[in-house]
């Protein structure tokens, strides 16, 4: 409404201005078609500062609306729009006025539910292919005649649908990338996502900023304002326990919770024996120095060794560990509450640093497989008293770095070599016993102080020693014969632990590693190194 020349609009008068949507309010989907890159997909887009999360195929078009998307995205995926049972697009998703890009088997799938002609490329492309551009459009602004992308495909689209421009061929796909700028539709053959598309994050930053219309103002810094005013909101003036644990996701998410709530934070560390060495001292040093936090320390271990006694299994491993931590904040919020007195409050809430690789390989969303039950996650007990609170529940690993940083958390936290809950007890292959863990500690220790003496800590995503309980081999030490066990080392690289490869270590420290484990752990007489790549491989062994 116009107002006259030379009034202001009153206070009474005015309605207020509605808050901007937050970046989780209006997300960019990535349905998930099977793609081995659909969380890549979702870490590209991320890493162009849009929020995106991955949502599965199986979802109905109603539901993804429900979400109110700022625009999809079409992963890539096995299937061929032509075999029986393949999974398809519904049209009506196009007519519902979101941007959507289609990558790979969502570009193929977009065309054949639109119209297009797809069917067998004459020559199928996998792995590097060149692509000639004709026409930039929105999709290829920036992008020369030609250009060097990744191919993974046996079918091709011939024919666009109607409304459609060309914008790329190649020699296995006649329509390798292609545009309907009007109701702002866009696919691609190749994989902009992987590293080998040199010019792939272009594209996909065309399609946000152009063809979306998308800001890039998903940083840190806004991560951490929406985090800390969701928590205050879900909190209100309640009493708040967080899970410590030691490692990098805990201590973001309770130096997090912390400037939400202030003092109605008590961070809560259990210690279940299956720590590192000097872990407890470490946590009980660094992170109370750096926050001013109130740390309760809860000495957990012949209670974690009682319920793991006998078990091997490494599923039942996990939800014990998982069940034994809830029932030690339990405890630990039942003490603060007598410390109180009459007054005390119950504590209602329990802080975990639960992050999206562990919902995604945990199970959790529809359509997703259980890999294994994150102790924070599949883990958790029934009879859960708690509400959670997870800040970090949507952020992938390198994402909560740079949240620490943001929140002003010393480099050695944040920086710190990722370190499981549920600790060494899922790095022994077999029953966990207390002279089990002191052998692992040792060799474990050693690994770690040549890594960190050949200043390889910020080369390596982490590198878990691993020992194999329940095999032995023969060796010889002293000129006499030895059947001791064998320890697996397992350094990885990673951006945010859904993939992963191997290491390599130069051999003179893999060497000095070797010698070292064998001359002053006793008990272990054989050092391996683990070369799986993840997949097929997990980072853990359990």
């Amino acid at each position: 409404m116009t107002q006259p020349h030379g009034e202001t609009p009153s206070a009474e008068t005015t309605p207020p201005v509605p808050a901007a949507p937050t970046a989780a309010e209006r997300p960019v989907l990535v349905v998930d078609y099977g793609a081995q890159y659909a969380q890549l997909i979702a870490r590209r887009v991320r890493e162009a500062h849009v929020y995106s999360e991955i949502v599965p195929h199986t979802w109905s078009v109603e539901k993804m609306l429900e979400r109110n998307p700022a625009a999809v995205i079409l992963s890539g995926g096995p299937a061929s729009v032509y075999e029986p049972g393949a999974p398809a697009v519904d049209a009506a998703l196009f007519d519902a006025g979101v941007p959507v890009l289609g990558i790979c088997y969502g570009f193929q799938a977009m065309a054949h539910a639109l119209g297009g002609a797809v069917d067998a490329a004459a020559t199928g492309e996998y792995g590097a292919a060149t692509v000639a551009v004709d026409e930039p459009g929105v999709l290829l602004t920036g992008s020369p005649g030609e250009q060097a992308v990744w191919m993974s495909h046996g079918v091709a689209v011939t024919a666009p649908p109607e409304g459609f421009t060309v914008l790329a061929r190649s020699a296995g796909a006649p329509v390798a990338a292609f545009e309907d700028r009007e109701r702002r539709l866009y696919g691609l053959q190749w994989h902009p996502e992987v590293k080998h598309s040199p010019l792939g994050q272009r594209a996909l930053e065309n399609f946000l900023y152009r063809g979306a219309g998308l800001r890039p103002d998903w940083t840190a810094g806004n991560v951490v304002a929406e985090q800390v005013a969701a928590v205050r909101a879900q909190v209100g003036d309640a009493r708040v326990i967080c899970g410590l644990s030691g490692g990098v996701d805990s201590a973001v998410a309770a130096a997090l919770v912390q400037r939400a709530v202030g003092d109605q934070l008590t961070c809560v560390f259990v210690d279940h024996g299956l720590l590192r060495r000097g872990e407890a001292e470490q946590v009980e040093k660094d992170f109370v120095a750096a926050t001013g936090v109130r740390l309760v320390v809860v000495d957990a271990r012949e209670q974690f060794l009682g319920a793991l006694a006998g078990v091997t299994d490494p599923e039942t491993k996990r939800k014990i560990i998982g069940r034994e931590f809830i029932r030690s904040f339990e405890a630990a919020a039942r003490d603060l509450v007598a410390e109180s007195g009459a007054s005390g409050e119950e504590v209602r809430f329990l802080v975990q640093g639960t992050l999206y690789p562990d919902v995604v390989e945990s199970g959790g969303g529809e359509g997703a497989a259980n890999i294994k039950s994150h102790h924070n996650v599949g883990g958790l007990p029934d009879d859960l008293q708690f509400e959670l609170v997870e800040p970090l529940r949507t952020l992938f690993k390198d994402e909560v770095r740079a949240v620490g940083l943001e929140l002003g958390l010393p480099e050695g936290i944040v920086w710190r070599q990722p370190f499981p809950g549920p600790g060494l007890g899922i790095r022994i292959i077999g029953e966990v016993t207390a002279e089990r863990l002191e052998v692992l500690r040792a060799a474990d220790a050693i690994a770690r102080q040549e890594l960190t003496l050949a200043g390889l800590d910020r080369t390596i995503w982490q590198c878990p020693v691993v020992l194999l309980a329940d095999v032995r081999s023969v060796g010889v030490q002293g000129d006499g014969r030895t059947y001791g066990h064998p320890v697996v080392l397992r350094p990885v690289s990673s951006e945010d632990a859904m993939t992963a490869d191997w290491t390599r270590v130069p051999y003179d420290v893999l060497a000095r590693i070797s010698s070292r484990i064998t001359n002053e752990v006793r008990e272990v007489n054989r050092v391996v190194l683990d070369v799986t790549s993840k997949p097929p491989g997990t980072i853990e062994w359990e």
